[in-house]
């Protein structure tokens, strides 16, 4: 029998920005407040997080009543599942942009799985793609903790990765099999609304909407469109219902 989990978002910051940011070419001047999640699975042999958030999250009334939810630090966000950063052993990173990464220094006995485009790309940033601070990182680099993940594949029971590079050229979607189904942990910045466009997008003959920020956007399409084949349960980093849910799967 293959291994059943669930999977449980905790918000770990949060950010206010033009939704374009989001949706490619659309909606641009509308203000948006997206979460900034850490996401526990829970199921297995082992403490399992996928990306572990920012590090000195903004905490404010503001961006908890935009997003309807708490948000917390690292400690005290794994402090309610009974948890400490010491106690993490595995992390899978959809790419390497800080705010994904900004506490892995902190889960000392965690073996962290990145693909090595993101690696790449974390020591030789392009100009244009601030987002990746190697400074996150040395520490875990020193340890030896960091394993490279080229392509797809399982990297435990009932837990894998599939390339689809949208907005790095090294995200990895995790999936995840719970008793709904496969649960897809996209591996690009998005949220539901990019995979279930509006009709004035879909007028277009377009049935999804690459990230705001990509490095291509033909590629970033398909690799949407890829994930979204495979996926019972669609779960967009950014999506900001999910920040008021305590478990899913």
């Amino acid at each position: 029998m293959r291994a059943i989990h669930t999977i449980h978002p905790i918000v770990m910051g949060s950010k206010r920005f033009d939704k374009s940011m989001m949706t490619y070419q659309h909606d641009a001047g509308t203000p948006y407040v997206i979460p900034i999640y850490t996401w526990l699975i829970k199921g297995g042999d082992r403490v399992v997080l996928v990306d572990t958030g920012e590090s000195h999250p903004l905490i404010s009334p503001d961006r908890e009543a935009a997003l309807g939810a708490t948000i917390h630090t690292f400690e005290s966000g794994l402090a309610q599942h009974g948890l400490t950063p010491e106690d993490v052993e595995v992390i899978i990173h959809t790419h390497l942009h800080n705010d994904h990464c900004e506490n892995d220094a902190k889960c000392v006995n965690a073996i962290i799985y990145v693909h090595p485009k993101e690696l790449e790309h974390l020591h030789n940033p392009h100009p244009l793609d601030y987002r990746y601070l190697e400074d996150f990182l040395e520490e875990v680099e020193e340890r030896g903790q960091i394993r490279l993940v080229q392509g797809d594949g399982e990297l435990l029971p009932g837990i894998r990765v599939m390339h689809t590079p949208a907005h790095t050229e090294g995200g990895l979607s995790v999936l995840v099999d719970t008793a709904q189904g496969v649960a897809a942990i996209t591996g690009c910045c998005t949220i539901l609304e990019n995979f279930d466009p509006p009709p004035a997008v879909r007028g277009m003959e377009l049935e999804v909407i690459p990230p705001g920020t990509c490095v291509n956007p033909y590629t970033a399409y398909d690799a949407m469109l890829k994930v979204r084949d495979v996926a019972d349960i669609l779960l967009p980093l950014h999506e900001p219902a999910f920040a008021r849910l305590a478990r899913i799967g």
